[in-house]
């Protein structure tokens, strides 16, 4: 037996190129290099070509408390029926999206018990008065504290199912970059482009994305797979900076017919 029919790859679950071979006696520090698995969707401002091996989608905050009935979002007098609009759009895109092997990366508001990472600027955003329900508090519909890991205001909503091969990271803040694993999980995952979903779209989304983008990810923010339950020229104003700024805006389904028409 030779020495490299003794290695085994490590981890497992890692990228091809991203993967040590070891042995007892011997660890061999290459990496393979990758297949491009070029895809030319539509999109604004200019139509782009993405590389489907290195493309990872990013779910924003599809969670109970913001998107449900009772939830928080709910009790605190929001409208939360816009921020379901995405539902049916990723319900159809997930699926493809798992099929041509891109990680689906759900980022969820998940704040500890203890709040003990919370910043007293933050519990004001959302209890300004001090005599409100705000983060960690009990939904009086739900008895579950708010937004807090665990809880079922944290949990994805019932009509997405997240899949055990799908990967799950919490946030405590606009960014699902701040004090969180984000971007080392997806570096080790090879990821250069990122894709995004969820709500609200002017605020977790954006902010999201803004910081993918100045770590050096491609950004695209995917119009049909978003929502905000803020103002329309909120909207308005995401899709201009995502375009302008921050790289480029698409619709998942015109990501899922070229996957559709491409793969074997």
């Amino acid at each position: 037996m030779t020495q490299s029919d003794a290695l085994h790859p490590l981890p497992a679950k890692a990228k091809p190129w991203n993967r040590w071979r070891v042995s007892d006696d011997h660890a061999d520090l290459s990496r393979a290099g990758h297949r491009v698995r070029p895809l030319t969707i539509a999109a604004r401002p200019k139509n782009l070509t993405l590389d489907v091996s290195r493309t990872a989608l990013l779910v924003v905050d599809m969670q109970n408390d913001f998107c449900s009935a009772g939830g928080w979002l709910d009790h605190i007098g929001v409208d939360y029926r816009p921020a379901r609009a995405p539902i049916e759009p990723l319900r159809a895109a997930l699926p493809c999206f798992r099929r041509a092997g891109m990680p689906v990366v759900w980022v969820n508001w998940g704040n500890r018990p203890d709040l003990g990472n919370i910043s007293p600027a933050l519990l004001h955003v959302y209890n300004g008065s001090g005599n409100g329900v705000g983060l960690g508090d009990t939904v009086p519909a739900t008895g579950a504290a708010a937004l807090q890991s665990g809880s079922w205001g944290a949990a994805v909503v019932d009509e997405l199912a997240v899949d055990q091969t799908d990967i799950q990271v919490a946030k405590f803040r606009m960014s699902g970059f701040w004090d969180t694993p984000l971007d080392s999980i997806l570096r080790n995952l090879g990821i250069t482009t990122c894709l995004f979903a969820g709500v609200n779209a002017d605020q977790c989304v954006l902010h999201t994305l803004a910081d993918a983008n100045f770590l050096g990810y491609d950004t695209i923010f995917l119009e049909d797979c978003c929502a905000t339950t803020s103002p329309a020229f909120c909207w308005e104003a995401t899709l201009y900076n995502a375009r302008q700024i921050f790289g480029f805006t698409a619709q998942a389904s015109d990501v899922c017919r070229a996957l559709e028409e491409t793969q074997p």
